[in-house]
C-alpha cells in the first residue's frame, strides 16, 4: 500500500519516544482542560468557536459536541459530506468507551501494535481510534461527553479542539501543543 510504513519501520525506537511524548502531552491535556460548568450555552459558544477557528485556516469540519449522551452541538460546514459526521460518530464512541481522546487512543493501538478490532474486539464500523474526538470534562470529575471534530488530518482535528478548549479556558494554547512549532 503507498505510503503505508513498513512494519520494521513502525517500531523505531525514535517512533516510540515521539508516541510517548505524544501520549504524555494528550494525558496533560485531558487532566487539565476541564470546565467549572458545562451546558447547551457553554456547547453553543465552544462549537461557535470550532466553526470559527476551522473557518479562520479555510477548513471544513463536521462539528458535534455532546453531553450524557444528548446532542448539544452539531455543524457541518459547507464543503463536509456525509461521512464526515459518520467518523465523528465513530471517533466519539471511542471516546465515550475509553473517556480518553480518540487520538490517544489511536496512538496507545499503535504503540503496542494492536487494533480496537484485535484487542477489545470492536467493530471498525462503529469506532474509529483516530484523532478528533476529546473528552469532556468537569473539574474534580470525569467525563461528561465529548467533543469531536472530523474533516481535517487525526492530528489537526485534535488540535483544533486542543486550541480552542485553551483559549476558551484562559490558558495558553501553545502550552497545550503537540509540537512546539505548530504553537504559534
Amino acid at each position: 500500500m503507498p505510503g503505508a510504513p513498513l512494519a520494521a519501520e513502525a517500531h523505531k525506537p525514535e517512533d516510540h519516544m515521539s508516541l510517548d511524548h505524544d501520549l504524555a502531552r494528550i494525558a496533560g491535556q485531558e487532566r487539565r482542560l476541564r470546565f467549572p460548568r458545562f451546558d447547551s450555552p457553554t456547547a453553543w459558544e465552544i462549537g461557535a468557536q470550532l466553526k470559527a477557528a476551522a473557518e479562520a485556516t479555510g477548513a471544513s469540519v463536521t462539528i458535534e459536541i455532546r453531553v450524557a449522551g444528548q446532542t448539544l452541538f452539531f455543524y457541518a460546514m459547507e464543503g463536509t459530506a456525509p461521512v464526515n459526521a459518520d467518523w465523528a460518530r465513530r471517533k466519539r464512541n471511542v471516546t465515550e468507551l475509553y473517556g480518553r481522546s480518540s487520538y490517544a487512543v489511536g496512538l496507545d493501538l499503535r504503540r503496542s501494535g494492536g487494533s480496537l478490532e484485535e484487542q477489545p474486539g470492536l467493530p471498525t464500523r462503529d469506532y474509529a481510534a483516530h484523532g478528533g474526538s476529546f473528552p469532556l470534562a468537569l473539574e474534580g470529575s470525569g467525563p461528561i461527553g465529548t467533543i469531536t471534530v472530523s474533516g481535517l488530518p487525526q492530528r489537526e482535528d485534535h488540535a483544533m479542539i486542543v486550541a480552542v478548549l485553551a483559549a476558551y479556558l484562559g490558558l495558553s494554547a501553545a502550552e497545550f501543543a503537540l509540537d512546539d512549532e505548530r504553537a504559534g
